[in-house]
Parts: C-alpha cells; sequence; structure tokens
C-alpha cells in the first residue's frame, strides 16, 4: 500500500507548488518595476556623471573644446594653489567652529523642550524653520542685511551707544556671521536630539535621584552616555553638510568669497574655477579632492566612535 499511495502524494503537492513559485516570480517582476525609476537614477544622475567628472580631473577642459589628457597635472597645481589652501583653511575654520556650536545649541533646545511643556509641537516646528530656510538664497540676503553696515545689529548697537561696523564687510568678522549663520540651523539635530532624550528610561534619573545624583551629574552620567549614538549620528551628518556649504558664502559675498577671501569656501572656489574660469578639469579635480576629505573625515569618525559612542547592549 505505501508504494502505491507515496507518488500520489508526490504528485498531489506538484501542483501547489507551482502557484507559489509564480506568485514569486510575480513579485519579483513588481519589485524590480517599482525599484527601476530609483536605478535609473542612480544611473544616470549620480553613477555617470562622477565616472565622467573623475574622467575630467584628468584632462584640460574648458567647455568649449574638447578635452584633452594632462594626467596628474590637475593635482599638482592643487598643490601649488596659494588660493585653494586658503579655501581649505577657511573651510575648516568654519567646519571645525560651527558645528560643535551647532549641537551644542541643539542638544540644549532639545532638553528644554523634553520638560513636558504646553504647545511642544509648536516649540519643535518653530525651532525646526531655520533648517529649512538657512541654506536658501533669501535668507542669506536677509543676513547679509542684518550684518550689513546700516543692519539690524548695528542699529540695535547704536541704541546701546556702541559703534558698530560692516560685519561682513570686515576680513576678520565676515566668516563670524557665516557661522552664527550654521549655528542658526540647529533645527535638524535638535529634533533628533530631542527623540533620543524620549527613548531614555525614566528609572536611569529616578535611580540617579534616589543615589543624590544632581541635575548636572545626572546629564554627565546618564544623559550624555545614553545620547552618544544620536551625537556621534548628529556630527556626521552636520559635518557633511558644513563641508559642502556654498549658497551663504556665495551670497554673503556676493559670489567673491571676500572680502580678502575671508569667506572662500572650498566649494565657493571650486564654482569659480568651474564656472568662472572655466576650468573644468580643474574644478573636477578639486571635487574629488573634497570627497576624499569628507570620505576621510567620515572614517576617522567611525574609528573614533568606538571609544567615546555607548550603545545599551
Amino acid at each position: 500500500m505505501a508504494t502505491v499511495t507515496e507518488p500520489a502524494k508526490v504528485g498531489g503537492d506538484a501542483p501547489a507548488r507551482r502557484p507559489v513559485a509564480r506568485r514569486r516570480r510575480g513579485d519579483g517582476r513588481a519589485a524590480a518595476l517599482f525599484l527601476a525609476p530609483w536605478f535609473a537614477g542612480l544611473l544616470l544622475i549620480t553613477a555617470v556623471p562622477m565616472a565622467a567628472s573623475l574622467y575630467l580631473s584628468f584632462t584640460d577642459y574648458d567647455l568649449l573644446q574638447a578635452p584633452s589628457w594632462v594626467g596628474f597635472e590637475n593635482y599638482e597645481r592643487m598643490l601649488e594653489d596659494p588660493r585653494l589652501h586658503n579655501s581649505l583653511r577657511v573651510t575648516f575654520t568654519y567646519v571645525f567652529v560651527s558645528v560643535p556650536l551647532q549641537l551644542a545649541a541643539a542638544l540644549g533646545l532639545a532638553l528644554l523642550l523634553d520638560k513636558g511643556m504646553r504647545g511642544l509641537a509648536i516649540y519643535r516646528s518653530v525651532y525646526y524653520l531655520p533648517s529649512l530656510l538657512g541654506g536658501s538664497v533669501a535668507i542669506a540676503i536677509l543676513w547679509r542685511q542684518v550684518f550689513g553696515a546700516d543692519g539690524l545689529l548695528n542699529q540695535v548697537l547704536a541704541f546701546f551707544g556702541i559703534q558698530g561696523q560692516g560685519w561682513v564687510s570686515h576680513p576678520d568678522y565676515a566668516l563670524g556671521t557665516l557661522v552664527v549663520l550654521n549655528v542658526w540651523t540647529f533645527g535638524a539635530p535638535m529634533v533628533i536630539f530631542l527623540a533620543g532624550l524620549r527613548q531614555i528610561p525614566a528609572m536611569y534619573y529616578e535611580a540617579a535621584s534616589i543615589d543624590g545624583a544632581g541635575r548636572t551629574r545626572r546629564f554627565f552620567a546618564i544623559t550624555v552616555p545614553m545620547l552618544t549614538p544620536i551625537i556621534f549620528f548628529n556630527l556626521v551628518l552636520q559635518l557633511i553638510n558644513a563641508f559642502q556649504s556654498f549658497t551663504q558664502a556665495f551670497v554673503v559675498s556676493g559670489g567673491t568669497g571676500g572680502p580678502a577671501d575671508s569667506t572662500m569656501f572650498y566649494t565657493l572656489y571650486l564654482y569659480l574655477k568651474g564656472f568662472g574660469s572655466y576650468e573644468m578639469g580643474y574644478a573636477s579635480a578639486m571635487a574629488w579632492f573634497l570627497l576624499l576629505i569628507v570620505g576621510g573625515m567620515t572614517l576617522v569618525n567611525f574609528l573614533a566612535s568606538k571609544y567615546w559612542v555607548f550603545y545599551d547592549d
């Protein structure tokens, strides 16, 4: 009897398996169809332009004539370009000053908003608004007016009898106005910090309070260690964004990087070389060097994170 029923059992299961296999193939085709626009964008908008830029970085190309191969000449020029060196100094100063101040302001406001005040959603939206507008041309123009010789800041100082000056037109202070602008756009990291604060178990603070720990002690012993993954996440994102800053410096300086190249960001100098002097080969080499800088900084952050980032597990 076993030899008669066994083939019937196998034969009975085979038709049941075919619809499952057809359904899986159908799901695969549907997934491929929906992912096709993304892959097309990745290929046409990202991969192909990057490959073209890498090729152009080894050429002499002025947009008018066909590119001619020059090898590593563009990269060698970068080693001897004093204006590029100054743009690197300005950019690193801007990044290493503005990003820590921005994260500190974001964390401070997140701690205030975490107290459960009324209208929290409204406050959160208002404080997030600068992050949406901070990189716009309109805000950069407004910033130029606020810190101009006859701007709002000098009018406030004059009310108290203090003689102001053209902050955006003075080499010693122009970069500082852009740092303040970047710090002002603290909304995005603040919202992320606020979400992280809501995930810290209240029992940790209760246990610390019973042991007699004050607010400062609880902040450094509980809040900061528990927030280190969020701090690390915000740090990486804001470093990358700061290295790519362009609009603020372009508008505030009138596209010159002045005064005296004090606001000459690396991205602004890259733009002037590519679209001002039509040195597209040199600009492409600068773009790839910026990619190496950002990638190197990100790698350093990830390598160093194991010494100061703590997780629950």
